[in-house]
């Protein structure tokens, strides 16, 4: 088994996806980030189909709800339903703070919702804050 936590995160948006990737890499801990911008391609790499067939099973999933086609609210509830995925943890990240989506996330077994600041200092510290608790602090199943 590798030492490197494994996360998927689906983003759509170029800039926070590097912004995310950029801060994971200062954590404390190794992880391999792996990112599609679509919610059909987050299913494919969780259930390693087509071009994903070799993919790593992640240990964390950091998903956006506003994903083209196949949106994250989807794609949550596909990934809660599945038997061989249900365990691993997803930590919706979006830009939405609606009722709605806070609660239809916690129905659908999201783990946590954070939502995105606007402000680019603010989301950086975010996802710092993300990687030091889910990363160093909390226990993840591992495959």
């Amino acid at each position: 088994m590798s030492s490197a936590v494994e996360i998927l995160l689906a983003e759509d948006n170029p800039g926070d996806a590097r912004l995310t990737a950029e801060i994971l890499k200062q954590g404390k801990l190794a992880n391999r980030l792996h990112v599609v911008d679509h919610g059909a391609a987050a299913i494919a790499f969780l259930r390693r189909e087509g071009e994903y067939a070799n993919a790593p099973r992640p240990d964390l999933v950091l998903l956006d709800l506003n994903l083209p086609g196949k949106d994250g609210r989807k794609v949550l509830a596909e990934i809660k339903r599945d038997p061989d995925l249900r365990h691993i943890p997803v930590i919706v990240l979006t830009a939405s703070g609606s009722e709605e989506d806070v609660l239809g996330s916690y129905d659908e077994h999201a783990n946590c919702y954070v939502k995105k600041p606007l402000d680019v200092t603010k989301f950086a510290g975010v996802v710092k804050t993300i990687g030091d608790f889910w990363l160093t602090i909390v226990k993840l199943p591992r495959e």
